[in-house]
């Protein structure tokens, strides 16, 4: 262990024990990085932990003062899986991610106790084909629900979008994607259900362009070679950028689709959890 990370678990560990909070202290079990934009990272599982697919958490750090300084992240491993994984932006003046991006195997963090959110299939009445829309990080709940079980079970086509500026940026879906069909546990049934579509807005790519302006023009519904979207069989997620959020919800009210939530089960639902930190 360095001297940084002894730095880091002390200053942790300090922050827990002057001040307990709703959160513990768990450890980086691995990290990569994709771009220098976007990174992954992988920590412990309380025993006690559960989620449910699609939820988001807090996670953290202190601030040098001392006090924790925490924000929300989905949770991109699948409810089942022994540690958690998160997917993540760097933000180079962030008040969490300057740092959070620099932690190493070993290093600790802070993890809230109490998991929450919309993108879970419970917000969604039953239907026949399930979107998923993404943009950036916005992709890591969906990491999460296309790989358990009910997602499948619940429909008949999960269709998994993801845009990002850059080609690169797709790295961590495609693998994710590949990685999902080869799973012993869902695997199968990933081939048979699962379609991704990835694009690009600013490099050129095999598909170019907003998956807003896709979905308006109907490009996007030519390379799937599905029906345009219907609340009567349809069912939307979307996770990503404020503008992503907004356009695509406008866009799910325009054709009559109603939003749902936890209480009130519909037709699409929406995370508005995330700000750039």
């Amino acid at each position: 262990m360095n001297d940084m990370t002894m730095t880091s678990t002390a200053r942790v560990k300090n922050a827990i024990s002057a001040k307990p909070g709703p959160y513990t202290i768990e450890t980086v079990l691995e990290v990569k990085h994709y771009t220098d934009r976007l990174f992954w990272f992988r920590i412990t599982r309380p025993d006690a932990f559960r989620f449910r697919s699609g939820e988001f958490v807090m996670i953290g750090l202190p601030k040098e003062d001392g006090k924790p300084l925490l924000r929300a992240y989905s949770i991109a491993s699948p409810f089942w899986d022994e540690a958690l994984d998160f997917y993540s932006i760097k933000v180079a003046d962030g008040p969490l991610t300057s740092r959070l991006q620099h932690i190493q195997p070993g290093d600790q963090v802070l993890l809230g106790r109490k998991p929450t959110g919309t993108l879970v299939l419970d917000a969604l009445k039953p239907g026949k084909r399930l979107y998923m829309i993404s943009t950036g990080t916005g992709i890591a709940p969906f990491a999460s629900l296309i790989r358990d079980p009910e997602t499948y079970e619940k429909f008949d086509q999960v269709i998994l979008t993801h845009t990002c500026r850059e080609s690169a940026e797709l790295t961590y879906g495609n693998a994710l994607v590949e990685a999902v069909k080869s799973d012993e546990l869902i695997g199968e049934m990933a081939q048979e259900k699962l379609v991704h579509f990835a694009s690009t807005t600013r490099e050129d790519s095999p598909v170019k362009g907003r998956v807003t302006d896709l979905i308006e023009s109907g490009e996007l519904f030519g390379h799937l070679n599905v029906p345009p979207l219907d609340p009567a069989v349809d069912r939307v997620m979307i996770c990503g950028s404020e503008g992503l959020l907004k356009d695509t919800r406008q866009i799910c009210l325009d054709r009559g689709f109603i939003e749902g939530s936890n209480a009130a089960p519909a037709d699409f639902v929406v995370e508005k959890a995330f700000v750039a930190t």
